[in-house]
């Protein structure tokens, strides 16, 4: 086991004159992301303590931690007194300041050379004030002081210090929580699209800006948006995902007070100020089904002849794994070429759920619209409508044909056509329509509607 060797630090009480050590190594580290740049992190360190009260200094805690947010469980006898946060980033006035009545280096500008004196530092504002051995006094810039060391009062790098009492010198363990900021993650998906089947591969971003390297660790994203001022989530379930992640092989979706949760089955390492991407997922042959779409105008409000595009997409029946919501860009080949098909957002999705993926427009399906008659009155709506669907393709095709139209029990209103016909939900009205390669197929439509 290394150990990192704790300091004692000059603006901690005079009665914590003692330092204890810590591993400068994490046991089974586990870090939690959660939608809108928070992170939540986990660790167990091995340390040594003396006797009696003494300074803690844990060296590798994240620029961005939220200091008021640091959960520390010390071993059972142990009295942690208060925390502070240290972070000395290193510039001359603050080394100048750290060697205040100790002896250093200088120089001075004779001409074009420079002379060389030591004396001890008296002051260090905008000039510095040292006094030689034979007690002269020099004002000089603090850019002519020249130092031998970083004195061990200042922390070069993030640092919690606690100032503890022991009851007697250990050997033991601390744990902590602690949240940081800084930190997001997304996910993204890359569908291979072939005759009648799919390959998707699943993709986790994680954008890591808060100022700590993870080596090593187990990691889980939360979907969901938390709120701030309520408590991270419990220790004893974080305990419970992690046993969990030594015992699976694929992506593991938990259900947690009404969050959704993704555990990456394998140990990562997430470098400061970089973008890592996890590959989590890797699904074959996958059977998918191509659909086609057009949404139309309201039957009652067309004047004239209008002409709609068809939406084409994918459709996944179902998956054996959940997706976290993400984008799916989806590629085929067309001989040795390889074609971006579309891009398409899906929302968190559970297992066996059903999954639409839109491609874009089909440039060889039209549908067009026209007014055949208008017989309104005060008290009812009432047109005929004829729906022209044209298909230019080597294939044929079923278009779902999509018309808003608002359904009543009663006789307020009425639809006939010899075209099969259903209700998507009360507002809706879907007619599927085949037809044959490079041709047209037409059908009227007369709806009849009550006013409000």
């Amino acid at each position: 086991m290394h150990y990192t060797p704790l300091i004692f630090i000059s603006l901690i009480t005079s009665t914590f004159l003692t330092a204890g050590t810590i591993a400068s190594k994490p046991m089974n580290p586990s870090l939690v992301v959660y939608n809108g740049n928070l992170g939540l992190v986990h660790e167990r360190r091995s340390m040594q303590l003396d006797k009696g009260k003494q300074a803690l200094i844990y060296n590798d805690v994240a620029s961005s931690v939220v200091a008021d947010s640091v959960n520390i469980t010390l071993p059972k006898g142990v009295t942690l007194y208060s925390q502070q946060y240290r972070f000395d980033q290193i510039n001359a006035q603050k080394l100048a300041q750290a060697h205040l009545g100790k002896h250093v280096k200088f120089y001075i500008k004779t001409g074009r050379d420079l002379m060389y004196k030591e004396g001890t530092l008296l002051s260090a504002s905008s000039q510095a004030v040292i006094k030689t051995s034979n007690s002269e006094i020099y004002t000089v810039p603090t850019s002519a002081l020249i130092f031998s060391e970083i004195p061990k009062e200042l922390i070069t790098k993030p640092s919690l210090v606690w100032n503890i009492d022991a009851p007697k010198a250990s050997k033991s363990t601390m744990s902590m929580d602690y949240l940081i900021n800084n930190i997001s993650w997304q996910s993204n998906y890359v569908l291979n699209l072939h005759k009648n089947s799919a390959d998707l591969n699943g993709w986790i971003t994680i954008n890591n800006r808060s100022g700590k390297t993870f080596k090593e660790t187990k990691l889980t994203v939360l979907a969901g948006d938390i709120n701030r001022a309520s408590r991270p989530v419990n220790r004893r379930y974080m305990a419970k995902a992690s046993m969990a992640l030594d015992s699976i092989q694929t992506v593991q979706e938990l259900s947690h007070e009404g969050y959704h949760l993704y555990q990456i089955p394998f140990k990562v390492n997430l470098a400061n100020n970089e973008k890592s991407q996890i590959k989590f997922l890797d699904l074959k042959n996958i059977p998918i089904t191509r659909k086609y779409k057009v949404h139309t105008s309201n039957p009652f409000y067309i004047q004239s002849e209008q002409k709609y595009p068809v939406t084409q997409y994918l459709v996944i029946k179902s998956l054996e794994k959940p997706l976290p919501m993400g984008t799916i860009r989806t590629y085929s080949k067309e001989g040795e070429t390889t074609l971006l098909l579309g891009e398409s957002s899906i929302n968190h999705t559970p297992k066996h759920e059903k999954i639409n993926v839109t491609l874009g427009k089909n440039f060889d399906l039209i549908v067009k619209s026209k007014l055949k008659s208008n017989n309104s009155d005060r008290y009812f709506n009432d047109t005929k409508v004829t729906y022209e669907v044209t298909n230019r393709s080597k294939e044929s095709k079923t278009i779902e044909l999509l018309v808003p139209f608002v359904k009543h029990d009663n006789a307020k209103t009425s639809v006939t056509t010899s075209q099969s016909h259903q209700y998507k939900d009360g507002n809706t009205l879907a007619f599927n329509v085949t037809v044959k390669a490079d041709s047209k197929k037409s059908f009227e439509v007369h709806f009849r509607a009550k006013r409000q």
